[in-house]
């Protein structure tokens, strides 16, 4: 069954969900399923896996595959399931795209070919040839900081021209950008507009985008729904007062650490300490030591008093 009805954009929070391992090749079933269980629970629109909250780029094309696998089996076609099949390898793409529609995925996400970065002309002419060849329907991920490559408003309408191009989502962390590309799609209101970063999700939704891919839904599922329906409906109090506690998480458990996979990492440990999933973080990262992980905790203890 495919979640995704023609002409309606995907709304809603859909979290990038975390890969639960036991180490570098084993994934965390248990922790798995205990992790959609509460996403369901909680309220979210949709699953995404193997985006970068979800450690694609650190993980085996086996672990994708099982992830895959696994995710779709547990979710058993109750919402709608986006994969992420980002990659220098256009074939590698495509296979990933062709085993999620063999396991009932909804939708394919890619960000752009990393390393050497394409110009907005060769970036137009991979995302028409890729689409061309995918079974699914398929999401661009704007994510300029580990890509090195923006999407030109222009480029993206120019690629949207074909059909299986169906929606957008944004990680630069640029409202003002993000708005320019909403007003050059304002005549495709099919065309689906998502926020990456959480902090700005509540704000963007209410200048009319669809919905937040937001990480830390995977630690407070019902919060990140309830902002997302807040600014959905023009409920300014609400949001303000569910923003708050957004910004806190981004600037305690996202902080923990010192590194560039702060965070994962911080998720991870949250995710840990709330008895949902492992903490392990895939090579070459660490989880949080003790004092990182002390900080997480207190941070947890505030964030569930308010909620």
């Amino acid at each position: 069954m495919n979640h995704l009805k023609p002409n309606v954009p995907l709304r809603g929070i859909i979290p990038s969900l975390v890969t639960p391992l036991l180490d570098n090749d084993t994934l965390d079933m248990k922790g798995l399923e205990n992790l959609i269980e509460r996403l369901i629970k909680g309220g979210v629109h949709g699953l995404f896996v193997l985006g970068t909250t979800g450690e694609a780029q650190s993980i085996s094309y086996d672990l994708r595959r099982r992830m895959i696998e696994e995710t779709a089996r547990i979710n058993q076609n109750r919402l709608p399931l986006l994969v992420g099949i980002s990659d220098t390898s256009v074939r590698e793409s495509i296979n990933l795209a062709e085993l999620a529609a063999k396991h009932g995925a909804d939708a394919v996400v890619s960000a752009p070919p990393y390393h050497y970065a394409p110009g907005q002309v060769e970036l137009a002419e991979f995302y028409l040839s890729l689409a061309d060849r995918l079974p699914l329907p398929l999401f661009l991920s704007n994510m300029p900081g580990y890509t090195r490559v923006n999407f030109a408003p222009e480029t993206i309408r120019s690629i949207a021209r074909n059909k299986k191009v169906v929606g957008f989502k944004d990680s630069s962390t640029n409202a003002a950008y993000f708005q320019s590309v909403m007003t050059t799609m304002a005549d495709r209101p099919d065309f689906s507009m998502l926020v990456g970063p959480e902090e700005m999700t509540g704000e963007l939704v209410l200048m009319g985008a669809h919905g937040g891919v937001n990480g830390g839904a995977n630690m407070f599922p019902h919060l990140y729904v309830e902002m997302y329906h807040a600014a959905a409906a023009g409920n300014v109090e609400t949001l303000r007062r569910l923003q708050k506690i957004v910004m806190q998480i981004s600037t305690t458990i996202y902080t923990a650490g010192k590194s560039g996979s702060n965070y994962v990492k911080g998720v991870k440990c949250a995710l840990y300490l709330l008895n949902v999933c492992s903490d392990y973080v895939a090579t070459p990262f660490h989880k949080c030591n003790q004092p990182e992980a002390e900080r997480v905790r207190a941070a947890l203890i505030d964030i569930v008093k308010q909620l």
